[in-house]
């Protein structure tokens, strides 16, 4: 009995074309799992960055930030904004009135010393535009140690130059400036940091510089000073 040979040229179910046109189907679904991956990945960045930038928003770095802005820009609305003119004149007189009676040096008395005490809050009204044209001067300053630059870029360089502790609702600020450092307090008020006091030096001589011309003369020396008596009896003892 002839036994027949037969030979599948259709080759066998499931081969070699079935297998790469399940390769080419499968292509799809892979592409859309790398996008929706990817989709995720953009999504989540863009909501981190968002409460990022909210969280930023709320601290004294902003604040600084928003200032040097102003600064660079001449933009005198945002400092009235950001700057509380009244608390930063308050809080200045003391230094103020401090440094101006050093100046007489052993020429100050009581009578002087009253005389400036009583000077100083009818001096107020001017002194709180000097002081805040000369704390405006200092962030100008500060904000000239770099070239202007976008928004953008102050938000990432400032911070960096800046030391900030907070406690509550009160911050303190250095700010570093050519050979020195300026210190600023500020306080939060309805969700956003304003500077309420100025510590500088240089600041506080120029506003001495112009309050002086409103404060008794140096040469105006009492002759019943004990000080100044003290110090003729010295010279008067060198001379013997």
């Amino acid at each position: 009995m002839r036994q027949r040979i037969v030979i599948n040229v259709d080759g066998p179910k499931g081969g070699i074309g079935q297998r790469a046109s399940g390769k080419r189907r499968r292509w799809p679904r892979v592409l859309a799992v790398l996008l929706l991956f990817v989709l995720v990945i953009v999504v989540a960045a863009a909501v981190g960055g968002f409460f990022w930038w909210r969280h930023y928003q709320s601290t004294p770095a902003y604040a600084v930030t928003l200032i040097v802005d102003a600064a660079q820009r001449n933009d005198v609305v945002v400092f009235e904004k950001l700057i509380k003119d009244d608390e930063v004149a308050k809080n200045m007189v003391a230094s103020v009135s401090q440094k101006a009676a050093g100046r007489y040096g052993y020429a100050l008395n009581s009578s002087i010393q009253q005389r400036i005490d009583s000077l100083m809050p009818t001096l107020l009204p001017p002194l709180k535009q000097t002081i805040h044209d000369e704390v405006v001067k200092e962030l100008q300053v500060f904000a000239a140690k770099s070239e202007p630059r976008p928004f953008i870029l102050l938000v990432v360089t400032v911070p960096r130059l800046l030391t900030v502790t907070t406690e509550g609702d009160t911050a303190r600020v250095k700010a570093p400036l050519p050979e020195r450092t300026i210190e600023l307090t500020m306080q939060r008020d309805a969700g956003q940091w304003k500077v309420t006091e100025v510590k500088d030096d240089v600041v506080v001589q120029r506003v001495v510089d112009k309050v002086m011309k409103d404060l008794p003369a140096i040469g105006s020396v009492d002759p019943n000073s004990p000080l100044l008596k003290k110090l003729q009896r010295k010279r008067s003892g060198r001379n013997r």
